[in-house]
C-alpha cells in the first residue's frame, strides 16, 4: 500500500527542476519586457518626440520617419498589452525579439555612419556630443530585452496568461 502513494507522489510531480522554473521565468521575462515596452512608450510623447529620434538615424525619408514615430509608440503599447496578457505569448515574444533586432541594426548604422545622436530609446533623440553617445550600453540593453522575448517565444506557458486560459498552451 506504502509503495502506490510513493508511485502516485511521483507521478503527479515534475519530471524535473526546469518544467517547475520555467513558467515562472516566462513570466519574468514576459513582465520584464512589458514593463521596457511601456516605458519606452510613454516617454516618446508626445509623439513629436518620437519623430525626432526617428529622424536622427538618418535611414528614411521624411515621411516614413514620421509614420515610424508616430506609430511606434503605439505598437509598443499594444505589444507590451499582448505580453501583459499572456495573449498571442509565442508571438509577442518573437515580435518582441526582432524589435529588439531593429533597434540594435538602427544603433550600429547610427555608429557606423559616424552619428552622434541619443537613441531615442526612452524619450529624447536627436544630435548630442560625441562623448555623450551611449551605443554600447544602448546595444546591451536590447541584448537583454532580445533575449527575454526570445525565452517567451521558445518557452511562452507561463502563469496568469490568456493563452493558458484559452487552452491554447499546456
Amino acid at each position: 500500500m506504502m509503495d502506490t502513494q510513493v508511485d502516485d507522489a511521483t507521478a503527479t510531480r515534475p519530471s524535473n527542476r526546469w518544467e517547475t522554473i520555467q513558467p515562472w521565468l516566462s513570466l519574468a521575462c514576459r513582465l520584464g519586457l512589458a514593463t521596457v515596452l511601456i516605458i519606452a512608450a510613454v516617454t516618446k510623447f508626445p509623439p513629436i518626440v518620437s519623430v525626432e529620434a526617428v529622424e536622427a538615424y538618418d535611414l528614411f525619408p521624411t515621411e516614413v520617419a514620421r509614420l515610424i514615430g508616430y506609430t511606434l509608440p503605439l505598437f509598443e503599447i499594444a505589444l507590451a498589452l499582448l505580453l501583459l496578457l499572456g495573449l498571442a505569448t509565442r508571438y509577442a515574444g518573437a515580435v518582441g525579439a526582432i524589435l529588439m533586432v531593429v533597434f540594435i541594426a538602427g544603433i550600429l548604422s547610427a555608429m557606423a555612419r559616424g552619428l552622434a545622436i541619443d537613441c531615442g530609446c526612452f524619450g529624447g533623440g536627436g544630435q548630442v556630443d560625441p562623448e555623450e553617445t551611449t551605443y554600447g550600453i544602448s546595444i546591451a540593453r536590447d541584448v537583454a530585452f532580445g533575449a527575454m522575448g526570445a525565452f517567451v517565444a521558445i518557452w511562452p506557458r507561463s502563469p496568469f496568461a490568456l493563452d493558458r486560459v484559452l487552452g491554447l498552451f499546456r
